[in-house]
């Protein structure tokens, strides 16, 4: 099993990456949009975490940039109707501790915003995941993660809701939500109604 590889960076592109190692063989890396943030530019140097999917037709590897990923990607893909293309596009939603936190939060919106996700398999990451992933190293708060780990009615995320409710893209009414603060729901869409007729 390949679990790391790690070289100089010889091609970059938004789904993948090739890494030439030492040996002068380049292995191409299905990449997430989170961990193509963590790669320099072509000629510099790179490691990453792997994991080796094996296909009737080929073998494919995926690239991730810490083992929290990588973990995550691989209870996702364990999740019924996720693959792993599916499973990519959910990591390049944020970092593995704030998706972890919105799978604890029972946060579905979150994944539903993924291009190709309906609200179906958005609730089965949810439901399956929500038990699996366990708050352990999850639920310390880092400062300034906006999205760490929530409880279900955490006004900021009811807040959010309601600004989608009222016909803001999801990304749309966490920008409005930002660097706000207040005890309620209300208080917080008002405020972002506030800061959105500026």
């Amino acid at each position: 099993m390949i679990a790391l590889v790690a070289g100089d960076v010889a091609v970059r592109r938004p789904d993948h990456v090739v890494i030439e190692t030492a040996s002068g063989v380049g292995y191409r890396l299905g990449v997430s949009a989170e961990t193509l943030k963590h790669v320099p530019a072509v000629g510099q140097p790179v490691s990453l975490h792997t994991h080796l999917i094996v296909r009737d037709d080929a073998l494919v590897l995926y690239g991730f940039h810490a083992e929290e990923e990588r973990d995550l990607f691989l209870q996702l893909i364990g999740v019924q109707g996720v693959g792993p293309k599916v499973a990519q596009a959910v990591l390049g939603g944020g970092s593995a501790r704030q998706l972890v936190g919105a799978i604890i939060a029972g946060d579905a919106a979150r994944f539903q915003a993924v291009p190709g996700i309906g609200k179906r398999i958005a609730e089965r990451i949810v439901g399956e995941l929500r038990d699996k992933v366990g708050l352990g190293d999850w639920d310390t708060a880092v400062p300034g993660d906006d999205l760490a780990v929530h409880r279900a009615d955490d006004p900021r995320l009811l807040a959010r809701d309601g600004l989608v409710e009222l016909g803001w893209s999801l990304p749309e009414a966490e920008e409005l939500l930002r660097g706000l603060t207040g005890d309620t729901p209300e208080e917080l869409i008002a405020q972002a109604l506030r800061g959105a007729r500026r």
